[in-house]
Order: C-alpha cells, then sequence, then structure tokens
C-alpha cells in the first residue's frame, strides 16, 4: 500500500487565517514545537495577490499538498475562514474525502494537532487534541 492509499501515512494539518504571515508563522511554531520528524503542517492565509482575507483557492491546494491519506485536520482564525471552508466541505469535491473542520483555537490547536498527527495519531485523534486546546489553562 502507498502512502495515498494511507499506509505509513499521517494526518495533514492546514491553518487558515486571513494573513498569510500569521498562517505561515503558526505553521513554523506547530512544527517546531512537534519536533523534527513533523507531521504536514501547512498554512493558507490571506489572498492569492497577498492581502488579508481567505482564498478557497489557497485553501484547497494547502489541504490536497498535506493529504497523505490519513485525512486533514483544518483550523481556522476567524468568521469567513469558518463560512469559506464550510462551503468548501458542502461542495463535496473540493477539498479531500477525509477533510475535518476543527472547532479549535488557532495557535494552541495548532500545536497540539501537530504534535499528535506526527505521533502518528489517526484523525479522530488529532481532531480531539485540537479541540482540547480550549482548556489549556494559562494561568
Amino acid at each position: 500500500m502507498s502512502a495515498a492509499d494511507g499506509a505509513g501515512a499521517r494526518v495533514g494539518i492546514v491553518l487558515v487565517s486571513h494573513s498569510k504571515q500569521v498562517a505561515e508563522s503558526v505553521a513554523d511554531l506547530a512544527r517546531g514545537l512537534a519536533g523534527r520528524d513533523s507531521a504536514t503542517v501547512l498554512g493558507a492565509g490571506g489572498t492569492p495577490d497577498g492581502g488579508l482575507g481567505t482564498s478557497a483557492e489557497l485553501i484547497t491546494e494547502a489541504a490536497h499538498a498535506a493529504d497523505s491519506g490519513a485525512g486533514v485536520a483544518v483550523l481556522v482564525d476567524l468568521g469567513s475562514a469558518v463560512l469559506t471552508v464550510k462551503a468548501l466541505l458542502a461542495e463535496g469535491d473540493e477539498l479531500p474525502e477525509r477533510a475535518e473542520l476543527v472547532d479549535a483555537p488557532l495557535v494552541e490547536g495548532a500545536v497540539a494537532a501537530a504534535v499528535a498527527a506526527s505521533a502518528g495519531a489517526g484523525l479522530d485523534a488529532v481532531v480531539a487534541a485540537a479541540r482540547e486546546a480550549y482548556e489549556f489553562r494559562k494561568l
């Protein structure tokens, strides 16, 4: 079985932000904290021309690039990012078959998801790890 068939594949993670810099920086942070052999974590931020906003095209490209056959967890920053990903999921053929929009804080959720995915967790466990980030206390 090839990686595309799921053997040895890891869950990919896509971070959608209205800012390219935010998406890429959070992806760098998550990969760095997950370790040298981290899962694929990609940012899909801003618009194709570099402006602020969300782009269905950039999200779709990142999701397919992150998909190795084990599923893709998609985390978002603000309202229209949620709406864009929901619209792509509703289309049914824009995102990888096993793509899931995750209700989680972007930074903490990305780190938790990256650590879980890097350890070989399946999509359900990666999504759960990201969601649990809402419970992380700072004080």
